[in-house]
């Protein structure tokens, strides 16, 4: 093999290792990302109360330090002219997260919604916003993460 062609090979090798290294390091900078959410609604019945459910998968490099979660109706003219804020978010309740692996947690909240809640309720579709806090600091707000529709 001549000495360019050698010399050629690994100056790319030197390349695409530094690209490598640079993606996997940015990789780990990465800000919390959730997976496979899912929001559920139950109106209370006569013989039981309702309840909403939202689940969904957390990973961050550093470890999922918490979910924070707010389910609001999509027609509040409030949040029309005022969108939800990330620093809005931080002040209210957290899900249950437990660790499925180093860098992922499986986030549960759930609360029980009364007859008399159910009829103060707004009707139609209503979206969930989100906080995720990663171990390290580094968060994720989505004011849309997912939607129900209350009935």
């Amino acid at each position: 093999m001549s000495r360019r062609i050698i010399m050629g090979s690994a100056a790319a090798l030197v390349v695409l290792g530094g690209g490598g290294a640079f993606a996997l390091a940015h990789a780990g900078e990465q800000p919390p990302a959730l997976n496979n959410s899912t929001a559920r609604y139950t109106a209370p019945a006569v013989d039981r109360e309702g309840s909403f459910t939202f689940t969904t998968d957390v990973t961050a490099a550093s470890g999922v330090k918490s979910l924070k979660v707010l389910a609001w109706p999509a027609d509040s003219p409030v949040l029309a002219k005022n969108p939800l804020t990330q620093k809005e978010l931080a002040a209210v309740e957290s899900a249950t997260c437990k660790p499925t692996g180093d860098d992922t947690a499986h986030c549960t909240y759930r609360v029980t919604v009364t007859a008399a809640e159910s009829a103060e309720s707004a009707k139609g579709r209503w979206h969930i916003a989100t906080l995720a806090t990663a171990d390290n600091g580094d968060t994720s707000f989505n004011d849309k993460t997912a939607t129900f529709t209350v009935d």
